[in-house]
């Protein structure tokens, strides 16, 4: 385990360091710019600063990197962490790909010193330490689904203690699960907002979706339904609006939809923009928010204008979509899979004849003009003149020829300010998805799976599901996974479901640019299904710690 990770804790605003001075020698007096723990653990408001110290380390925006080491996205920049070498199939002991303790660190410190203080309510106390074992189980079960067997500590630990080594996951699994239980009994519903109940605090309907993820991932079907299906029951729904700003209705989608009348139209833009916004700053905490990173203003903001838009538009095209994603949108006149064009064919098209090449576009799903940048594509809320997307090569542009706009924020591109929407850890969709795909798993397809279904593609202005076509638990299957990636494109769920599917020796192929040039080569090995503790780990406790089987030095 790092040593600093071993000794250290950082709070947001504090640093703690033991002192055993006398006060009343001034050279013993405790440095002004820290606390000492003599003094610390007095009043409500070092616990309250402690317990925000050990939010500040929720996962934020780095979550679109995960799509990275996927078959959604590409990964151009190999500095900005390991998608890329993940994706390539080339990451080594050399590299971190995501082995932090520190988080930990800071809600063992917390759970141990916090009952230290006297003068405050006990029910408050009680709920504040149900947040942070909440806190401390996430990180444990994002540990695990990376490296499988982790060190579990649930002490702060001495310099002399930190060779630790790793914990079978079904024993980290099974911590996880029963402080989530304890937690949801603890939490309320929902916060009425103001300190100490701000919004946005961790509620009882977090530890029941992350209890019903822990079992997904696990394919324990039944208490992932049964989860999912108790934080139905919560009053949570999905994000809907029927407005338009001014600037998105002059996007004109008529040369893209071939819509039956007006009422068709107002439906395909309803869920278009329903799905875009439910990620903006302006909504932030609606509805279908379960969980979030909350963003400050004037303080933290999240790097998704930078890291998605292209250079044209101030972007990086650090994480850009692949041909695969975008072929996994369906058909918005029939719902169904649409056949992908050669990609032989698509190059001689985009050389030679542009309204050939611009038919793939054609009557897709509203998340994917929602969702992604394509040749021709409008977007004018991020101009103040007509603006469409046309892909150019060069720096900050994408590799692949496409960019992702889900996540940007135009109100903050227009405004030149930084993009402060809270990032979504979880929401109302996954929790239908995750009851749709554990229940038809368990029994097969019935009415409360399709209907979990149909919600999410009402929504996004979809048709609902043939329920005679997909009658079956395998041809159901095909439909949720399919609309589980198009869904959840971008927020971190793409990496375990071709995992846990066991999909990903099928998916993970080099890939081609829309003008047939290969962008990446991909190599998969069944290695990849689990993480290699970086090396500087394991030397640091003298081999304590022992590597993932198939990784080396």
């Amino acid at each position: 385990m790092n040593k600093k990770s071993s000794i250290y804790i950082l709070t947001a605003a504090l640093t703690f360091t033991s002192l055993s001075a006398c006060q009343k020698d001034f050279l013993e007096r405790p440095p002004l710019d820290q606390v000492s723990e003599v003094t610390f653990w007095k009043t409500e408001k070092d616990v309250y600063e402690t317990v925000m110290g050990v939010y500040e380390k929720l996962p934020g925006d780095n979550m679109v990197y995960d799509d990275g080491s996927t078959d959604n996205a590409h990964v151009q920049n190999a500095w900005e962490g390991p998608a890329s070498s993940t994706s390539a199939g080339t990451i080594s002991s050399t590299e971190d790909a995501g082995w932090y303790y520190i988080d930990i660190r800071r809600a063992n410190y917390f759970l141990e010193n916090a009952n230290k203080v006297k003068v405050i309510a006990p029910e408050l106390l009680k709920r504040y330490e149900a947040e942070v074992r909440f806190l401390r189980a996430f990180s444990y079960f994002r540990l695990m689904s990376l490296f499988g067997d982790v060190p579990l500590i649930t002490k702060t630990l001495a310099i002399e203690e930190e060779n630790v080594p790793r914990t079978p996951k079904k024993e980290v699994l099974a911590f996880v699960l029963q402080e989530l239980d304890a937690v949801a009994k603890i939490l309320p519903a929902s916060y009425a907002g103001g300190k100490p109940n701000e919004k946005g605090r961790i509620t009882k309907g977090a530890a029941l979706a992350l209890k019903m993820r822990a079992h997904l991932y696990e394919g324990d079907w039944k208490p992932a339904a049964d989860a999912a299906a108790e934080v139905m029951t919560l009053g949570y729904d999905l994000f809907t609006t029927t407005a338009e700003e001014p600037s998105d209705a002059k996007d004109d989608y008529t040369k893209w939809v071939d819509f039956a009348d007006a009422t068709d139209q107002e439906k395909f833009r309803k869920g278009l923009r329903s799905y875009e916004r439910l990620f903006r700053q302006v909504n932030e905490g609606n509805k279908e928010v379960i969980l979030n990173r909350e963003q400050i203003m004037q303080k933290d903001e999240n790097s998704f204008n930078t890291y998605l838009p292209p250079a044209t538009l101030g972007g990086w095209s650090s994480i850009t979509p692949t041909q695969s994603m975008v072929d996994s949108y369906s058909n918005y006149k029939n719902g169904e899979a649409v056949v992908p064009v050669d990609p032989a064919q698509r190059a001689a098209w985009y050389a030679s004849d542009k309204v050939a090449f611009a038919n793939e576009y054609k009557n897709r799903d509203p998340r994917f003009y929602a969702s992604i940048l394509f040749d021709g594509a409008p977007w004018n809320a991020m101009s103040k003149t007509a603006f469409t997307f046309t892909w150019k090569q060069g720096n900050n542009m994408s590799k692949t020829g496409y960019n992702f706009r889900k996540l940007v924020d135009p109100i903050a591109y227009e405004g030149q300010i930084g993009n402060h929407a809270n990032v979504i850890l979880i929401r109302y969709a996954e929790v239908l998805l995750s009851y749709a795909e554990a229940k038809n798993e368990l029994t097969g397809p019935d009415a409360t799976v399709y209907d979990a279904l149909d919600k999410i593609r009402t929504r996004a202005g979809m048709p609902v599901i043939d329920r005679s076509k997909y009658a079956s638990q395998a041809a159901l299957r095909a439909v949720i996974r399919s609309e589980r990636r198009v869904e959840l494109a971008l927020e971190g769920q793409r990496y375990m479901d071709i995992r846990r599917w066991k999909i990903a020796p099928e998916v993970m192929k080099s890939i081609k640019n829309v003008i047939n040039q290969q962008v990446q080569e991909r190599v998969w090995t069944d290695k990849l299904y689990l993480m290699p503790v970086p090396q500087s780990q394991i030397d640091l406790s003298k081999g304590v710690l022992t590597q993932t089987p198939g990784y080396s030095k």
